[in-house]
C-alpha cells in the first residue's frame, strides 16, 4: 500500500511538472482560441529546403484564426510553398506570460516540422515573440521574427485606455486587462530596459514593418489614427517609431493600416524573402532609427457614465483649423448633437464600430467642423441606457505645437512656448494595486499650478492625466495630455 501510494505521489508530481501537450492538429480540427493550442495548416505540394516553416502568432483580444478567416495570409503562404502553423496565446495576458507559454508550446511546433520555424507576429504578438526569446530560452527554436506593426514601445491608445477620463468607457467594454495594462508606454519603457540589454537580445535577428494608414474618415481605424496624430505617424493603433527597434532591420513602411498589414494580399511579398535562409545576404542588419516625431498637445478629452442626458463643454481657440468631435459610447443608438457659440444645431454625426483593439465594441460619433467660430462649444447626449462615454475632440491648431509636459526626477511640469499663454493644469493619477484602482489628485508645488511632484504609490505604472485649460490671445482654450510612468521597486522611473 505504501508503495502504491508513492508510485501515486510520484505520477502526480511528473503530471506537474511536465505540461501536456495542447496540440490540436489541423487549423481544419479545431476552433480557436484556447491558449496553449497550436494548429499547422496543410502542407504545399513541393517545399524547398531553403524555405523555414512559419508561425504566425497573434496580437492583442485576437486569436490564431485571424490568419485565415477574413485574411488571405494562410491562403498566400500556402500558394507560396510554405509550411504553416498558429498558435493561440492568451488574449488578455501580458508579455510575460504569453512568452513563458509561446517558449513551451514552440518546442512542440519545432518537434512536428524537424526545423526552426520564422515567427511572423502581428501587433502585441510581437512583443510575446521577443519575450519567449529572450527571457524564457525560445531561441534555439525560431530562426528569426518578422514582426508587423508591433507596440514595441507601447501604443498611447493604451494609455489613454487607463486614463482617469477613458476608464469609464474601457471598463465596460473589457479593455482594461492585464495586455493593455502592459502596453502602456511607461510600462514598455521598463520592459525594454529588462530587454534591450540582455545578453540574449541579440541571437534571433529581428525585423519590422509599419504602416502610416488609418483609413478614410468614418473607417474604423480613422479615430485611433487621429488620436495617435500628435505621436507621429501611425497605422491607427501603432505609431512607426513604436513598430521600430534600434538592433532590428526595417523591412519596410508603408500605407497599410493595423488590419491589413496582417493581410497576405498586403504584405506577405514585402517579407516573403525574409522567409529564406539567404535572408542574411540580403541584409546588413544596420540600425534602424527610433526617435520619435516631436509630439502635439491637440486633443481635449472628457468621459463617464450618464442616465438619461449628458452635457460636455469644449472651449475652441480662434484660429483653429478644424475641430473633429467624437462622442465615443458604448451604446450605438445614442443621439448626440453639436451646438456651436452661436446656437447652430449639427446632428449630422456619423457613427461606426471601432476597431482599435483597445476600444473594440465601442461606436464612434463623428463630426469634423471646419474653420469653427471660437468660443464655446456643446456636445448633449441622450440614451434610453445607462451610457458610458469617451468625448474626444481633436484640434488642427497652430497652438498645438506650442503646449508640452516634461518629466524630470519625479517632477512633472505643463510647458508652455510663448510667454502669453496663462495655463492652469488640473493633475489626476490612476493607480492599480492589487489590481484595484487608486485615483489621487495632485496638487501643483506652483502657484499657477503648473509643475507636480509624484506622489510615492509604490511599483507600477502611474497613469496622469493633465487637464490644461488657458488663455491665449484672449481666446480660452482646453486640452489635455495623457503620460504614463513605470517606478519600479527602488523607485526609479521609466517614461518616454
Amino acid at each position: 500500500m505504501l508503495k502504491l501510494k508513492a508510485w501515486f505521489v510520484l505520477f502526480l508530481a511528473f503530471c506537474l511538472i511536465v505540461p501536456a501537450t495542447t496540440y490540436a492538429g489541423s487549423i481544419k480540427d479545431g476552433s480557436s482560441g484556447t491558449p496553449g493550442q497550436w494548429y499547422y495548416g496543410e502542407t504545399p505540394g513541393s517545399v524547398l529546403d531553403s524555405k523555414y516553416p512559419i508561425l504566425f502568432v497573434h496580437g492583442l483580444n485576437s486569436s490564431s484564426d485571424t490568419w485565415y478567416n477574413n485574411n488571405d495570409m494562410y491562403a498566400t503562404a500556402f500558394q507560396n510553398g510554405y509550411e504553416t502553423s498558429f498558435i493561440d496565446l492568451n488574449s488578455d495576458k501580458s508579455m510575460w506570460a504569453n512568452g513563458q507559454l509561446l517558449a513551451q508550446k514552440v518546442q512542440e511546433i519545432y518537434q512536428h516540422f524537424g526545423e526552426k520555424v520564422v515567427v511572423v507576429a502581428h501587433s502585441k504578438g510581437g512583443i510575446d515573440t521577443q519575450s519567449a526569446l529572450v527571457h524564457y530560452g525560445a531561441d534555439p527554436y525560431i530562426e528569426r521574427l518578422i514582426t508587423l506593426s508591433t507596440p514595441h514601445y507601447g501604443s498611447e491608445l493604451a494609455d489613454l485606455a487607463y486614463s482617469g477620463w477613458a476608464g469609464w468607457l474601457a471598463g465596460i467594454l473589457g479593455s482594461k486587462n492585464e495586455a493593455t495594462y502592459s502596453l502602456q508606454t511607461g510600462y514598455m519603457d521598463y520592459f525594454r530596459s529588462q530587454t534591450d540589454n540582455h545578453p540574449n537580445v541579440y541571437q534571433t535577428p529581428i525585423y519590422t514593418v509599419g504602416g502610416t494608414k488609418w483609413g478614410s474618415f468614418g473607417s474604423a481605424l480613422y479615430w485611433g489614427g487621429l488620436y495617435l496624430s500628435g505621436y507621429g505617424s501611425n497605422d491607427g493603433a501603432v505609431t512607426v517609431s513604436s513598430s521600430r527597434l534600434p538592433y532590428a532591420t526595417e523591412i519596410a513602411v508603408g500605407d497599410w493600416n493595423h488590419t491589413t498589414v496582417k493581410e497576405g494580399s498586403s504584405t506577405f511579398a514585402v517579407f516573403k524573402n525574409y522567409l529564406n535562409e539567404q535572408v542574411y545576404a540580403m541584409s546588413s542588419f544596420k540600425a534602424q532609427s527610433v526617435e520619435s516625431e516631436a509630439k502635439r498637445v491637440g486633443n481635449f478629452i472628457r468621459g463617464g457614465e450618464y442616465s438619461g442626458k449628458a452635457v460636455e463643454h469644449i472651449d475652441v481657440e480662434a484660429g483653429a483649423q478644424s475641430v473633429t468631435f467624437d462622442w465615443i459610447s458604448d451604446q450605438k443608438d445614442a443621439q448626440v448633437t453639436l451646438i456651436s457659440p452661436d446656437k447652430k444645431v449639427r446632428t449630422d454625426f456619423e457613427v461606426h464600430a471601432d476597431e482599435t483593439e483597445f476600444f473594440n465594441g465601442a461606436y464612434h460619433h463623428t463630426v469634423t467642423v471646419d474653420h469653427p467660430q471660437a468660443g464655446k462649444w456643446m456636445i448633449e447626449a441622450s440614451s434610453a441606457n445607462t451610457e458610458h462615454y469617451l468625448l474626444h475632440s481633436s484640434f488642427d491648431s497652430t497652438l498645438n505645437d506650442l503646449i508640452g509636459v516634461a518629466l524630470e526626477n519625479g517632477n512633472v511640469e505643463v510647458t508652455s512656448k510663448n510667454k502669453d499663454f496663462k495655463l492652469k493644469t488640473d493633475m489626476t493619477i490612476d493607480f492599480y494595486k492589487n489590481g484595484k484602482l487608486k485615483q489621487k489628485k495632485v496638487v501643483g508645488v506652483k502657484a499657477d499650478g503648473e509643475s507636480y511632484n509624484l506622489p510615492n504609490l509604490g511599483e507600477g505604472v502611474y497613469n496622469m492625466t493633465l487637464d490644461v485649460s488657458g488663455q491665449y490671445k484672449k481666446e480660452k482654450f482646453n486640452r489635455t495630455i495623457v503620460q504614463t510612468v513605470y517606478v519600479d521597486d527602488q523607485g526609479k522611473l521609466y517614461f518616454q
